[in-house]
């Protein structure tokens, strides 16, 4: 049966809990040594052997290790989660000497783990282990059968620190979680993987989005339906010049005589130039425009235009090629069409 609910003390042992959890996470910073970097060196030998990094574990140390072995995959690192209950029962022949084995189980003593260990250490399959043994003496039995064990304890779990907080395991999964983290971006950091390579491999969902070249978003591109106006012409006879394209972007790219960006002039700013001054339309558009704007190569990646909007709050962003020529015109629009940035006129 349910309590009344009492939201005041929920939030408070919520706040226990994630404390707990974080100082967890954090003692494990102060742990690390020379094992960290060994068991780079297994995952490193085996991903450079065009072998596996084959990831095991029992219960919630299975579901964590899934996530570590998801995350290994996503940065290039060959990976799969091998149930150490199945593995005895035809699973071993998906074991190969070029693989190495990742082991998680925080007594160090969970059968089915030991079992696999024990099974594939004649084999001459490296072991890296991440157990909840003390740090300073591993051993629980795993940690002796391990080529290298990442001891993260003596860890409290949040039930014994939090009053009121029930008994499962907390501090322990998520100590389990940053340690393969950890692993594995360190390991991509030895391979040199970098943010090219994490889009080719994950194309879909809003970190791909944010990876795709900036190029490949662009509606206004120069010779299709971006016109450059050249310095010197008259506001008037800049936008006449535009239309003659049909319908106009947000913005016009201004170009010095060699064809490179000289300024921008936006909406905004015709707005602003015609409610100020009813002869503005015929005045130079070189003294109304925003001269040397921020803008992107066309070499950045759609992240770059989202920090630009964010931290700049721009509205249209000019886009050149490496002799400082347009090439195009990113709208903030395309941005929020492709649900990278929020439209702020519009409530959340």
């Amino acid at each position: 049966m349910s309590r009344r609910p009492d939201h005041a003390q929920e939030v408070e042992l919520a706040r226990g809990v994630l404390r707990a959890e974080a100082a967890s996470v954090g003692a494990l910073a102060g742990r690390l040594g020379v094992s960290f970097g060994l068991a780079v060196d297994v995952l490193d030998r085996a991903a450079a052997g065009h072998g596996s990094v084959l990831v095991s574990g029992l219960g919630k140390s299975g579901l964590i290790g899934q996530k570590i072995s998801a995350t290994l995959a996503s940065l290039a690192v060959p990976s799969h989660f091998v149930h150490p209950a199945e593995a005895a029962h035809g699973d071993l022949g998906r074991i190969r000497s070029a693989d190495c084995l990742l082991l998680l189980s925080n007594s160090g003593e969970t059968d089915e783990v030991v079992n696999l260990a024990l099974l594939c250490k004649p084999e001459g399959v490296p072991i890296v282990a991440i157990t909840g043994d003390d740090h300073a003496a591993p051993r629980s039995t795993l940690a002796r059968l391990a080529t290298v064990t990442l001891a993260l304890g003596p860890l409290t779990e949040a039930a014994e620190a939090v009053p009121g907080a029930a008994l499962a395991p907390t501090c322990s999964t998520t100590a389990a979680l940053a340690m393969g983290d950890a692993l594995a971006l360190a390991l991509a950091h030895r391979r040199a993987f970098t943010a090219d390579d994490f889009a080719r491999r994950h194309p879909g969902g809003n970190l791909g989005g944010l990876l795709r070249p900036i190029t490949e978003v662009l509606r206004f591109t120069v010779g299709k339906n971006l016109p450059l106006t050249p310095a010197g012409v008259t506001v008037r006879q800049a936008l006449a010049d535009a239309d003659r394209l049909g319908r106009r972007p947000g913005a016009l790219l201004i170009t010095h005589s060699d064809g490179t960006l000289a300024g921008i002039f936006t909406d905004g700013d015709l707005r602003r130039l015609v409610l100020g001054r009813p002869d503005g339309l015929d005045r130079p558009i070189d003294d109304v425009m925003t001269r040397s704007p921020r803008s992107l190569p066309d070499s950045a990646f759609v992240r770059d235009a989202v920090r630009m909007v964010r931290e700049f709050r721009a509205d249209e962003i000019p886009v050149v090629d490496a002799r400082g020529r347009p090439v195009g015109l990113l709208d903030v629009q395309d941005l929020i069409a492709l649900r990278l940035v929020h439209d702020e006129s519009t409530p959340r």
